[in-house]
């Protein structure tokens, strides 16, 4: 099979990766695979963005989530070390949020709408994450023979 990653045209700061790569608007999320737009995603946040969507633009980023919770898999990758974030050590990404607060909402993401948040620690570590999670599903659905697609 013929692995490319999609990534979505609207993407400002795009991730580099080995693969070939394709750029195309998605519905859901920063990154996907070639003829599995609609089955995996990836959203990428720095920390920052997540404070802004997660805390002060929640309305619009539930309608995001809804896409990404009826996909076969999809999951938020955020930029940043969780311990330094409960440890306070991020203090200008926080925007005066808790880091309570954030780790609940991150977790109360995870619960209702049943996409993971991942703490990759760092924008390398989360490259390497997103490659690794849309070659996962690829290489689950392949095991499985589900290859048929939209």
């Amino acid at each position: 099979m013929d692995f490319r990653i999609v990534i979505d045209s609207r993407e400002k700061e795009p991730y580099t990766f080995a693969c070939e790569v394709l750029k195309a608007k998605l519905d859901a999320g920063d990154y996907s695979v070639h003829g599995f737009e609609q089955q995996v995603a990836v959203e990428r946040k720095s920390l920052s963005d997540f404070v802004g969507t997660v805390i002060h633009d929640y309305d619009r980023f539930a309608r995001e989530l809804e896409k990404l919770s009826a996909m076969d898999a999809a999951c938020i990758v955020v930029e940043a070390d969780l311990n330094a974030v409960l440890c306070n050590k991020h203090t200008d990404s926080l925007r005066a949020v808790s880091p309570q607060s954030l780790l609940g909402a991150a977790t109360y993401i995870g619960i209702k709408y049943k996409v993971p948040v991942f703490w990759c620690g760092s924008r390398p570590a989360a490259v390497r994450f997103t490659d690794a999670f849309l070659r996962s599903y690829i290489r689950e659905i392949s095991s499985k023979g589900d290859l048929c697609h939209e």
